[in-house]
């Protein structure tokens, strides 16, 4: 079948499943849950072929975390599932309403997008998570994964389409796009009508190209150059377990910290203590000439790193004269995303809340809380860093729209 094609179909299946029931996604949310940890020999060993292929093509080891299924992976996908079946359903909740004035009864309602595209790199747990927030959400959704998870993602998508057509909802729910020829993405790109909505999930390039190359609309996520910015007035031993977490807790995610900014006020106290604690977590320190006198293993930085996600284990850091060369700095190099400030002053953490411009700002907190789950919406689809309809992680909310039910009395006009 043709991208076009599938897209029909989707389109098709939409319209039954707008009109299920909480019940019924609960029911097919579960069942595809249990279904995945029942099949996760297959699911794992499906992964084991793009692994090796991904090693044998000289792939770095961050990149292979994002690939990699293990068997607690699998199950963690199923839980994710069954959190969803345990939120409420969004599709008709009232956002706002009325009476006018000539007795109209005016309500803003939820309603599905319809069909959902999403395109998507590494990372086959992706593809369950965005399965399930779209079926929750009363959206058909079109999966085009990276060519080097396709052998994971047919396995996992395989295994959801047979639960959701035993659930009794259309099969057609949930498809996966051919991931061998680019062509499958251009289509996808090109689908408007068809498809409502595309979710490009992944590195600068591909957004980007989504981006000024769709003309289905996009909702753009998350490219993730993190900062934490550690204040004069910072407790350091907060600071130190924060900035190790957010650079080093898991460094091939978006929402990992690339970038520490030390005040210029604690830096002989605070970079002895953080450039050994991110040693001994083998993080490679790219720093500017303040911070490499502190020490003979910092990377002296490139103008090109301050501005790089790296999704490893390198970091850039910076000595800054204070919070507004702080911000001055982010404003340069963030995507917002996430930022972060460590300091027990209220004074530096309003300003800084308010002088940054991203999704989510973290005050004491590691970067890494930036997440559906840690924010308790379930699985998310994405973390949007755009201004338009969704900003942040997106959960079920986010993956509706609204229209207006007004109910008269023969009332005209």
């Amino acid at each position: 079948m043709s991208v076009l094609e599938q897209a029909a179909a989707a389109r098709i299946a939409s319209f039954d499943l707008a009109a299920a029931t909480r019940a019924e996604k609960d029911a097919a949310l579960l069942l595809m849950a249990d279904r995945l940890v029942e099949r996760t020999d297959d699911i794992v060993h499906a992964n084991g072929v793009d692994v090796a292929k991904a090693r044998e093509s000289g792939t770095s080891e961050a990149m292979i975390d994002r690939l990699l299924l293990t068997p607690e992976r699998v199950v963690a996908m199923g839980d994710g599932l069954r959190q969803l079946a345990a939120l409420p359903d969004p599709i008709g909740d009232v956002v706002r309403g009325s009476t006018l004035a000539n007795g109209l009864e005016l309500r803003q309602v939820r309603v599905p997008f319809g069909v959902v595209g999403m395109i998507y790199e590494g990372r086959p747990n992706v593809t369950a998570d965005a399965a399930g927030i779209c079926l929750k959400s009363g959206n058909a959704a079109l999966l085009r994964g990276s060519g080097s998870a396709f052998s994971s993602n047919a396995a996992i998508v395989s295994v959801l389409r047979k639960a959701i057509a035993d659930a009794g909802l259309p099969v057609n729910t949930v498809q996966l796009l051919d991931a061998t020829t680019r062509d499958s993405v251009k289509e996808l790109m090109r689908a408007r009508g068809l498809v409502d909505v595309l979710i490009p999930r992944g590195g600068a390039s591909l957004i980007r190209t989504v981006v000024e190359q769709s003309t289905v609309p996009v909702i753009e996520t998350g490219v993730g150059n993190c900062h934490v910015y550690v204040d004069a007035a910072a407790d350091l031993e907060k600071a130190l377990a924060i900035t190790v977490n957010s650079k080093a807790q898991r460094p091939s995610v978006c929402n990992a910290a690339e970038s520490l900014l030390v005040h210029a006020e604690i830096a002989d106290t605070f970079l002895p203590l953080v450039l050994s604690s991110l040693a001994d977590a083998g993080v490679t320190v790219h720093g500017d000439a303040r911070v490499a006198g502190y020490s003979d293993a910092v990377v002296m930085a490139t103008d090109e790193d301050w501005g790089t996600e790296f999704l490893s284990l390198d970091i850039t850091v910076a000595v800054v004269d204070g919070l507004d060369d702080a911000l001055d700095h982010i404003r340069r190099y963030g995507t917002g995303h996430t930022e972060a400030i460590v300091s027990e002053s209220v004074a530096a953490t309003r300003r800084f809340v308010a002088g940054v411009d991203a999704a989510a700002v973290m005050v004491n907190a590691s970067t890494r809380f930036t997440d559906g789950g840690e924010f308790g919406f379930g699985a998310e689809i994405g973390i949007s860093t755009q201004k338009l309809h969704a900003r942040g992680p997106m959960g079920l909310p986010e993956l509706t729209s609204t229209k207006y039910v007004v109910t008269g009395n023969g009332h005209t006009r």
